[in-house]
């Protein structure tokens, strides 16, 4: 077989046939797609999954010929709506883009221009591929940003990036790849940087267009439950290589290839928790991707598979069928162990998942980090004169406790504050008001020196691994700066154990930040900041950019500090799935406020706080049956410029009474020892 089968009995906008893309490295050329073959139809997503530098995004760029200076595709065909894409000039490619196909990139930050407002790049695409200019543009780029939610639309149109959040810069790029209307989508992580409310109405928002509009949508991802909810087909890539495709239903309750079977091991879950209610280790894959340099000769995944043999490593696999054929089409897996004359290895058991993790030490005296009343305010400024007519209240009066040895997530909606929080505990930003104190010292009274030795006590791995890594520096330069600049002698040994902590080989030291994937560079901005041996880690999504397998890893990793060292984490994240395996303690966060705090287990078993209980109704899981009734919040993130009267929540709660806009309610605590900010559940 030289390919799966493609399934439907109309042609499909999409055709990929044998295609290949390669770069041109030093280190030889690297085959980065090979040999892809795909269909994608109109009004039908199709779901690339995979580790972090196997060919995803390079796939993308292939297919929107937006490959980097030293790749080129050097076989295959693209043919999109019947039209062939490799034979186009640059000049029609660029026609094409927008109108036809456009991408939704990865990396915000890197992908915005930083001198343009919002407006000005989203008009750019509605002028070239729409033909609007002047007030037509602005109306439409303003009904662009409130699809996508972004709160006080009319006054962020004439923002620039570096005014928005991680979050929301991502919604403003997919706000300009749906400008052109085009009519295929290619999302490449479009939602990693996006909390589960505004998730869920940005997928709510993708499938709407593709039913209104028949658009295809190729989509980039490594979150199971994205795939489960919006995918109707699944393609499983490894080392450059299709290695499993199958209908969205089949792959989710059957996947066949190992691989596949490893992803779904790696996922944290609250119902893999051993008889004593303890998480268990998560399962993780040994190594790494090969370098794509390399002339494999059997299975690519021979060297990381626990069930190869001889011949895995000597023979490259054929496409073999997998079951019947699924209502959407065959599963099928390039993998011997499903081939029909090797059936008893098939039969053989898989390998029993790790343990449960060991329990965690006894905690140390005290709290390692007290929060008090703490607030920071933005001044808005106008006028010539640039005078203060306002106040951005980014964090509003937030108090909590971190002990040593343990870990509090912080949760909420994008834009609530969570990230302004982390930076003005270590003083990246200068509070307004209250009080911060690790192990009893108070931060805010120390002065420049004093507190530059305190660092070494509190790092933070920071959202955005690109724009938080000097590009100028090697990667070992990178982790061993902080090293150097606390007084810690280096230790060539010490950074290849960190390399490799991380999942990276010790031979990427050598490189410099922009040779490596977006995944790739969260795990060395995590080695570096455990390079110094902090006390408290303020992870700001810190597994946000990882694939999940990885993500496995780097939580296996912090488990295991966490136990050995008594580190103390405060840990940023939206992904409710990894609080429930990470952490001891949660606080809730809603425009700038805790509105809930206690156990994992009390908050995320039966949360309080209405608030809470949407939040919660919006994650995605790894499940089709439940993925498939999406669920969201109503109404957007007011704007922290203009919060609401009384409890800042009430616009958007379904349960909200006059005095909720009329009083803001106080963090009250209840019988089981949780505190929360709402009237109707303190009186």
């Amino acid at each position: 077989m030289s390919g799966p089968d493609v399934r439907g009995a109309t042609e499909p906008l999409l055709q990929v046939r044998g295609l290949t893309a390669e770069l041109d490295t030093p280190a030889g050329i690297a085959r980065a797609v090979d040999g892809l073959d795909f269909d994608v139809s109109a009004g039908e997503t199709m779901a690339l999954l995979g580790e972090s530098g196997c060919g995803k995004s390079m796939t993308a760029g292939a297919l929107m010929r937006l490959l980097p200076d030293v790749g080129y595709i050097a076989a295959g065909s693209v043919r999109l709506a019947g039209r062939e894409l490799t034979a186009l000039t640059e000049a029609q490619m660029r026609a094409s883009r927008g109108s036809d196909m456009a991408m939704i990139f990865q990396e915000p930050a890197t992908s915005l221009n930083p001198v343009l407002t919002v407006l000005q790049q989203i008009a750019e695409v509605l002028r070239t591929h729409r033909g609007l200019d002047g007030s037509a543009a602005r109306a439409r780029a303003l009904e662009l940003l409130n699809a996508v939610g972004i709160p006080d639309a009319a006054r962020r149109l004439d923002e620039y990036p570096f005014q928005f959040s991680g979050g929301m810069k991502q919604r403003v790029m997919i706000a300009m790849a749906l400008a052109g209307e085009p009519k295929l989508l290619l999302a490449d992580e479009p939602t990693t940087a996006l909390d589960v409310t505004i998730q869920a109405q940005v997928l709510d928002l993708l499938a709407t267009l593709q039913r209104e509009r028949g658009m295809a949508v190729l989509l980039i991802t490594h979150d199971l439950g994205v795939v489960a909810r919006m995918a109707h087909q699944v393609g499983v890539m490894y080392a450059g290589q299709l290695i499993e495709r199958a209908p969205r239903d089949a792959f989710f309750s059957r996947p066949a290839h190992p691989y596949s079977q490893l992803l779904f091991d790696a996922l944290p879950d609250a119902s893999r928790r051993g008889p004593d209610g303890r998480a268990t280790e998560l399962a993780t894959i040994p190594g790494s991707v090969p370098p794509l340099t390399t002339a494999f000769a059997g299975c690519r995944f021979a060297d990381r598979c626990p069930r190869a043999w001889s011949r895995c490593r000597d023979e490259a696999p054929d496409w073999h069928a997998v079951g019947g054929d699924d209502r959407g089409g065959p599963q099928q897996v390039r993998c011997h162990l499903h081939d029909p004359a090797e059936s008893l290895r098939l039969a053989e058991p898989r390998a029993a998942r790790p343990g449960a993790l060991q329990a965690a030490p006894a905690e140390r005296d005290g709290r390692l980090l007290s929060v008090r009343d703490l607030k920071v305010h933005f001044p808005i400024r106008r006028g010539v004169l640039q005078r203060v007519v306002g106040h951005v209240c980014a964090v509003d009066g937030v108090s909590l406790d971190i002990r040593a040895g343990r870990t509090l997530a912080l949760v909420g909606e994008s834009g609530c504050g969570k990230t302004t929080v982390g930076k003005a505990i270590l003083r990246l930003i200068e509070p307004t008001a209250g009080a911060v104190s690790l192990d009893g010292q108070d931060v805010g009274s120390l002065s420049r020196d004093a507190l530059r030795s305190l660092r070494a006590r509190m790092q933070m791995v920071f959202q955005d691994p690109y724009g938080s890594l000097n590009p100028r520096m090697r990667v070992g330069e990178i982790i061993g700066e902080g090293m150097t600049a606390l007084r810690r002698d280096k230790d060539d040994g010490e950074l290849v154990r960190l390399l490799e902590q991380v999942g990276l080989r010790a031979d990427m030291a050598d490189r410099y930040p922009h040779e490596f994937s977006g995944g790739q560079r969260q795990r060395i901005a995590i080695a570096r900041a455990l390079a110094v041996r902090p006390s408290l880690i303020v992870c700001d999504e810190p597994t946000s950019a990882l694939d999940v397998s990885v993500q496995a890893q780097i939580l296996n990793l912090l488990g295991r500090l966490q136990r050995e060292l008594g580190l103390a984490y405060l840990f940023i994240t939206h992904n409710i799935a990894v609080v429930e395996h990470l952490a001891h303690d949660v606080a809730v966060m809603y425009l700038g406020r805790i509105v809930e705090t206690g156990t994992v287990e009390q908050v995320l078993a039966a949360p309080q706080h209405p608030y809470t209980q949407a939040l919660l109704s919006a994650v995605p899981r790894a499940d089709p049956a439940a993925a498939s009734l999406p669920q969201k919040l109503a109404g957007d993130l007011p704007s922290p410029a203009n919060p609401p009267s009384g409890c800042h929540f009430h616009p958007r709660c379904p349960v909200a009474e006059r005095r909720c806009s009329e009083q803001a309610p106080t963090l009250s605590g209840t019988a089981d020892g949780r505190r929360v900010a709402c009237w109707l559940r303190t009186g």
